[in-house]
């Protein structure tokens, strides 16, 4: 019997609901114990592909909750311009499932040369990254074998809500507003039904704001590398600046929260996501995963192989 397609990619996104209960804790305690009464006047992120989308979460929890002013760090000023920018008191956080990415490495040896906090998020230990932290938190989701980041992303985003915590947010604890199976068998389903309205579409947008922005650049980047399918993503509120013209007749949004007004009658077809039971600030640990399995059903009928698609690896680094 031929293996299925996306066979890594499915099993991986089935283990997310037991990563994330499992993990939870152990990420609070680790961040609690790296940062106990420490302070920080800004908070620089460091990351890229899906660890970036990542940032953008962990960019919203920051400043509404702790209301510390959130640098997403451009690495190629200190790698290929060589400028070393001027930070006070700052805390570095460094995001890569691999460990490997040299740029973001590069940013944190930097950081922690100057005297400042740094905190790698990873799921390989003894990687790069980790040795160029000053702490680490390890994702321990176990190998990732498809090319497309499943869980080692929720883990990401759940890591970064328990630093966030752990820093001082009045946020609750997550334990009881995780995803589970349920959510696994609902979300699959709607992404199924969506798989052929969405591959008669085109152009095709992914839509969300504020906390859930993520989601809408995740799900973009699932849809591009995993079903080939040309996928934009925007802020519901950049979306009303210009590109709203092109949702005319023929074109999809993957809406995360409200669409934007008027969108349907211009002849866009809304795909929306399923509302998850969770409060805003944990639905990106949930709504992601139908923007997963919507880029698995799609490559399926496209009869493309998301575990080990063309012109990509697992692995990328940049400098």
């Amino acid at each position: 019997m031929l293996p299925m397609l996306g066979e890594w990619m499915e099993q991986e996104i089935r283990e997310q609901p037991e990563a994330l209960h499992n993990s939870a804790d152990r990420y609070f305690n680790l961040a609690e114990e790296a940062f106990e009464d420490r302070h920080f006047d800004i908070i620089l992120l460091a990351a890229r592909g899906s660890s970036d989308h990542a940032a953008q979460y962990a960019r919203y929890l920051i400043e509404i909750h702790l209301g510390i002013p959130v640098s997403l760090a451009a690495p190629s000023v200190l790698t290929r311009y060589g400028t070393r920018v001027r930070y006070k008191n700052a805390l570095a956080i460094g995001i890569s499932q691999s460990g490997s990415a040299p740029d973001v490495s590069e940013v944190l040896s930097m950081m922690r040369e100057e005297g400042h906090a740094t905190l790698a998020i990873t799921n390989t230990p003894g990687s790069r990254l980790t040795t160029e932290a000053t702490n680490s938190i390890l994702l321990n989701c176990g190998p990732e074998n498809s090319v497309a980041a499943t869980k080692t992303y929720t883990a990401s985003l759940l890591a970064l809500y328990q630093t966030v915590r752990a820093l001082g947010a009045p946020l609750p604890d997550p334990r009881n507003d995780l995803p589970d199976d349920d959510w696994l068998d609902r979300t699959c389903q709607a992404a199924r039904d969506f798989s052929g309205p969405l591959l008669r579409s085109a152009p095709t947008f992914a839509l969300a704001r504020g906390y859930s922005f993520c989601t809408a650049l995740e799900s973009a980047l699932k849809l591009m590398e995993c079903a080939l399918i040309p996928c934009k993503a925007y802020s519901t509120a950049d979306f009303e600046h210009g590109p709203k013209a092109l949702a005319a007749y023929g074109s999809a949004a993957i809406v995360y929260g409200e669409p934007a007004e008027g969108l349907a009658a211009q002849g866009c077809r809304i795909l929306q996501a399923p509302t998850s039971p969770a409060p805003e600030h944990l639905r990106p640990l949930w709504d992601v995963i139908f923007g997963q399995w919507l880029a698995l059903s799609a490559a399926r009928a496209h009869g493309l192989n998301p575990d080990k698609p063309e012109h990509i690896q697992k692995v990328t680094e940049t400098l």
